[in-house]
């Protein structure tokens, strides 16, 4: 499949606000979670959570925010943590299902396409390069969840998007 612009082909987000554009063009999310999900008695499998990337032995909440993984002949780039909606807990029948996730720490990351290409099932994923200093996608998850105190370590995080500096700028006063 295609990664170009703002998503995968045949995997266009609906409202790019929410659930997309640049810096939430594709949302990967690891195996081994579904794995840990199923062990406490949870009934998912891939694409339960609506990732367009179910990666293997890469876990995507410790990789730093900046990292960029090459898959395929496509270059992405770690941007931010997936923090979800109520519609989550619809989906998984619970409603206090989003404070679960929260709980769990297991967010998945949202990438940005540095590098066009195409990728297909089965391909290596490549760390490329790791951010040197930064937080990784569970730090920022955390943050916004149980730290909010710490929001302006946010601030400090190059490749962070707009809207979570927003966030923090809001938070830090």
């Amino acid at each position: 499949m295609a990664a170009r612009g703002v998503n995968l082909a045949g995997d266009d987000q609906a409202d790019r606000n929410a659930h997309g554009g640049v810096h939430k063009a594709v949302y990967a999310y690891a195996i081994e979670d579904y794995e840990a999900w199923r062990e406490e008695g949870f009934e998912v499998e891939p694409g339960t959570f609506g990732e367009n990337l179910t990666l293997e032995g890469l876990d995507p909440n410790t990789a730093r925010i900046g990292d960029r993984w090459s898959i395929g002949s496509a270059v992405f780039e770690v941007s931010e943590p997936r923090v979800p909606c109520f519609k989550l807990g619809v989906r998984m029948g619970m409603p206090t299902f989003v404070r679960r996730f929260a709980q769990a720490r297991r967010p998945g990351t949202y990438l940005r396409i540095v590098q066009e290409g195409t990728l297909q099932r089965g391909d290596a994923i490549e760390v490329v390069s790791q951010a040197d200093d930064g937080l990784t996608v569970v730090d920022v998850f955390d943050i916004y969840f149980t730290r909010r105190a710490d929001a302006a370590q946010l601030l400090e995080v190059p490749t962070l998007s707009d809207a979570w500096k927003a966030w923090a700028r809001k938070r830090v006063g």
